[in-house]
């Protein structure tokens, strides 16, 4: 029979009242206090402690769509304003002209032809990819192998652009990509949970006005259904977001 860990009774403990709404201020206050919440030494029953890490703070939006409707879909990019607190590696499909710009901007490689040869070898050691659409014919046939992870450019998360040194430096800066689950879900990392409660607190307010603006036509009813945050290694939190 399953059971919680001791880490996760000491964080519920503190979280208090479970289900509850909470401002969001609040909110990433109980996300600190419960990130160093630790278990009693007798709890641990002979296990090793873990060794702390700064854990990742995470936004998922229920939202009030079918995402079975290809007009109710909800995919795009967002930068925010102070950033996720991760460094990306971005590789940039572009004609030579701009590959001067793309690796200023801080592509770790960029190129056409032989790039893309490079990926179909089995070279993946990279988190986003960027392409000029001119080169897509070519990064086309990338597609089984980046379409599985993630990583193949689409016009729609905005890694098809012509500004490809723009598109580097947004997302080499951690620009956040989303789409919707299958069961109407937008999950989005956010910060860090060591970013001060002003930082972590403008991320979010402006990662849930972008996805209130990227409502689709078709949606009907209430659109933000529940709004929760969470960080790697704490339960959820309700936000207030009426």
């Amino acid at each position: 029979m399953p059971t919680c860990s001791a880490r996760y009774r000491t964080q519920m403990a503190t979280l208090r009242e479970k289900g509850r709404q909470h401002p969001i201020p609040e909110a990433i206050e109980l996300l600190k206090e419960m990130g160093g919440a630790k278990p009693n030494k007798k709890d641990y029953r002979g296990l090793r402690k873990r060794k702390g890490f700064d854990q990742t703070v995470e936004v998922v939006l229920h939202l009030g769509i079918d995402p079975k409707q290809a007009d109710q879909m909800i995919r795009g990019a967002v930068s925010l304003p102070k950033g996720i607190g991760k460094i990306k590696r971005v590789i940039a499909f572009c004609p030579e002209e701009m590959a001067e710009s793309a690796k200023a901007a801080g592509a770790v490689e960029v190129g056409a032809d032989e790039l893309v040869k490079r990926i179909s070898d089995g070279w993946l050691e990279f988190d986003v990819a960027v392409a000029h659409p001119s080169l897509m014919g070519k990064v086309g046939k990338l597609g089984r192998i980046l379409g599985p992870q993630g990583k193949m450019p689409s016009p729609k998360s905005g890694t098809v652009t012509p500004d490809i040194a723009q598109a580097v430096k947004e997302y080499s800066a951690g620009k956040v990509e989303y789409r919707n689950d299958a069961g109407g879900n937008v999950h989005a990392p956010v910060g860090k949970l060591s970013f001060a409660t002003k930082d972590l607190q403008e991320n979010v307010e402006a990662f849930i006005d972008h996805i209130r603006k990227a409502r689709p036509q078709a949606a009907k009813g209430q659109y933000l259904k529940r709004v929760c945050l969470s960080a790697s290694m704490t339960p959820s939190v309700t936000l207030d977001v009426s």
